[in-house]
C-alpha cells in the first residue's frame, strides 16, 4: 500500500481499517522464546516478509548494523550474521540467521537496521528499523528506554508481557523527538518460522476485511492498539524516519517493533 509521510495535526488514538486491501511488508527480528530463563545463545531469523498470510518474501540484503542493548552496553551482532534462505508459501528470499548472548538478567533489545530495499511497484526504497526485546529472569531493566535509533518505537508497556485482550501502547519517535500523525501499519504474526527448517508453520489467521490494520499517533506521538489475541505482534510506523531518499528515490524508513501477547494464566 502506499506509504504515506506522517500528517501533521492528527490527534487519533484508536485502531482503524485502511482503505487498502493489501498486507504489509514487516521486517522480523524472531525468535520464538522471548521471556527466558537460563543463559545460552539464543538464535535469531532476520525475515523480510508478509507474516500475516504467509505471504511473498522480499530480498534481505547485508544489514547496515545489528546490535543487542543490554542494562545500558550496546553490543555489536553482526558477526553472528549468517546469510540463509527463506522459503514462503509461493517464493524463497534471502535472509539472515543470527544469535544474540544472553548471561545476566534482564532486558536485550535488539536492534536492527537493514539494507534499504527496493520495492518496484512503488518505485521506491524501504527502509525498516526494526526493534524486538528478550527478557532474562523476569527483571526489566530498559525495555521502556529510546535506544537512539534514527527512528523508533518506544513501547509503554511491557513488550514481552502485553496479554491479550488488553491494550498495548507505543511512542513514535524520529531523531528522538514525537511524531504525531504517524500511520501505524499492524500485522499478527500469523505464519510463525520454524527456526530449522526455514520455512513458516502454516498461517492461523487471514486477512483482515477491510486491508490492513492502522493507528495513527496523537499529538504527543502515542499510539494505542487494543490487542485481540495471543502471539506475535508487530508495529511499523511508515515514512517517519529523517532519511527520505537512498540512490536518487524516495526512501521510507520506517520504525517497526515486535511484541509478545500471550494469554491470561489460570494458576493452580
Amino acid at each position: 500500500m502506499p506509504r504515506p509521510r506522517p500528517i501533521t495535526g492528527i490527534a487519533v488514538a484508536a485502531a482503524l481499517f485502511a482503505a487498502s486491501p493489501s498486507v504489509a511488508h514487516f521486517q522480523l527480528v524472531y525468535t520464538p522464546d522471548v521471556n527466558l530463563d537460563r543463559a545460552g545463545p539464543v538464535p535469531l531469523k532476520l525475515i523480510f516478509w508478509h507474516p500475516m498470510e504467509n505471504g511473498h518474501v522480499m530480498d534481505m540484503g547485508r544489514p547496515e548494523a545489528f546490535h543487542v542493548v543490554h542494562r545500558g552496553e550496546r553490543i555489536d551482532l553482526a558477526d553472528s550474521l549468517s546469510p540463509m534462505t527463506f522459503a514462503g508459501r509461493n517464493n524463497t528470499a534471502a535472509a539472515f540467521d543470527a544469535s544474540v548472548p544472553v548471561r545476566r538478567n534482564g532486558d536485550y533489545v535488539l536492534t536492527l537496521t537493514p539494507a534499504p530495499y527496493y520495492e518496484g511497484g512503488e518505485d521506491i526504497y524501504i527502509q525498516q528499523i526494526t526493534k524486538a526485546v528478550l527478557n532474562k529472569g523476569g527483571m526489566p531493566t530498559e525495555w521502556s528506554e529510546p535506544v537512539g535509533l534514527p527512528t523508533e518505537i518506544v513501547p509503554l508497556n511491557k513488550p514481552y508481557g502485553a496479554l491479550a485482550g488488553s491494550t498495548f501502547s507505543g511512542l513514535v519517535l524520529s531523531d528522538g523527538k514525537p511524531v504525531a500523525g504517524a500511520e501505524i501499519e499492524i500485522e499478527y504474526m500469523s505464519a510463525e518460522p520454524d527456526m530449522t527448517a526455514n520455512r513458516p508453520a502454516k498461517a492461523t489467521a487471514g486477512p483482515i476485511p477491510g486491508g490492513a490494520l492502522v493507528a495513527i499517533t496523537d499529538a504527543n506521538g502515542v499510539f494505542t492498539f487494543g490487542v485481540p489475541r495471543a502471539g506475535f505482534w508487530g508495529f511499523a510506523a511508515l515514512g517517519v524516519g529523517p532519511v527520505t531518499e537512498h540512490d536518487g528515490k524516495e526512501l521510507s524508513q520506517d520504525a517497526v517493533l515486535w511484541i509478545r501477547a500471550h494469554d491470561l494464566g489460570t494458576g493452580d
